[in-house]
């Protein structure tokens, strides 16, 4: 991984020096780059339509519960507030999971790729990440011939 935060993110300003080294290809592991959130913010790689894609894996036992898309605001929101913020495409509005259904998601730490084009957020998830109900979105198993099995269970609400 090219670079890691956790919420809620401390971070500082820094020369452009620093900026032109943290895009270098000089990375080393256990590196610590302290950047400026808007400066994180500007190095992130978002498609036309202002988006990056978001996989958001349980930070436990490393089960990719869903995918989703964050804009620039909603991966400040994420970072600051340490709960999964989301930009919905269909509704053109932002999201927090849980706030309606009380399945959140607390952000244990989160990742950016090689590109800076896409955001691998770990989570302590309570409850379905689905909204069909089950733990992960990714319940059903395509077979060769394009045949869907569910292979999850739907949890019940409690």
């Amino acid at each position: 991984m090219c670079f890691i935060a956790t919420a809620p993110v401390l971070l500082r300003m820094v020369d452009k020096a620093s900026i032109s080294r943290y895009h270098s290809k000089e990375i080393v592991q256990g590196e610590r780059r302290e950047l400026s959130i808007e400066t994180f913010l500007d190095s992130l790689k978002y498609d036309a339509n202002g988006l990056v894609t978001a996989v958001v894996q349980d930070y436990e036992n490393n089960e990719v519960l869903m995918v989703a898309f964050m804009n620039r605001e909603a991966v400040r929101r994420t970072l600051e507030s340490g709960r999964t913020c989301f930009w919905s495409r269909s509704r053109q509005q932002f999201w927090v999971k849980g706030e309606t259904s009380g399945h959140i998601q607390v952000v244990k730490g989160v990742y950016v790729d090689c590109d800076k084009d896409a955001l691998l957020v770990k989570v302590e998830q309570t409850g379905a990440a689905c909204h069909e109900n089950y733990r992960s979105c990714f319940f059903r198993l395509v077979d060769a011939d394009g045949n869907e099995t569910v292979v999850s269970e739907r949890l019940t609400d409690s």
